[in-house]
């Protein structure tokens, strides 16, 4: 079993919220439910929707800190996560399947389910790449996280669409600096200009008594 993969939770949990933007996508059990489609059918109560809520706000604060260089305290919560969400294996051939481990069999609740997989996929993919792998998109205001698993290390945005975004901004940056610059540089000409032709003509007058 790939737990990496299970990292992939902990990321779509964490952006059903985006409070820089004012919008929260899991304010509901069927927006609960959604969320908890990998695990399968399952019965979401509103308190579920809260203990996820709960876990959403915890794992926000690894991705924070691990992108603001405070690799320390992303380790504490990650870990205090672990050891509220503990992975409760098991090997099982249901359904006709071969044997096969399923991770958080037991928990007590859907939550406690993936919250269990989420802070061990995470966990695992920080340890085996690196907590600066752990993203949060430079697009402002999009706040959303990734983990970046480029090959150099490179990757800033959340999406292709946020890269897109920012690209552009920073284009119309230049150019708008570019032109304040040429601007004043058209100011300071046509002012030495004038100078010029003031001490030209006072020189002449000079001259001429």
């Amino acid at each position: 079993m790939e737990l990496a993969s299970y990292a992939d939770r902990a990321v779509s949990l964490v952006n059903t919220a985006d409070p820089y933007r004012h919008r929260d996508t899991l304010t509901t059990c069927e927006q609960a439910k959604e969320l908890l489609a990998p695990e399968g059918r399952c019965r979401v109560t509103n308190a579920d929707v809260a203990e996820l809520r709960a876990i959403r706000d915890r794992l926000r604060e690894v991705f924070d800190a691990a992108e603001s260089g405070r690799v320390p305290r992303a380790v504490q919560v990650l870990n205090s996560l672990m050891k509220q969400y503990p992975i409760r294996p098991v090997v099982t051939d249901h359904d006709g399947a071969s044997w096969h481990l399923h991770l958080a069999e037991g928990a007590p609740t859907i939550a406690a389910v993936y919250g269990a997989k989420a802070a061990m996929g995470l966990a695992v993919q920080a340890t085996e790449l690196g907590f600066d792998r752990l993203g949060v998109c430079q697009a402002a205001p999009c706040r959303e996280v990734f983990i970046d698993t480029s090959t150099n290390r490179s990757r800033r945005y959340c999406s292709d669409r946020c890269a897109t975004r920012a690209n552009v901004a920073a284009y119309r940056a230049r150019r708008k600096e570019q032109a304040r610059a040429a601007a004043a540089a058209g100011e300071a000409e046509a002012a030495g200009g004038a100078t010029g032709k003031v001490m030209a003509a006072a020189g002449s007058a000079a001259t001429g008594r």
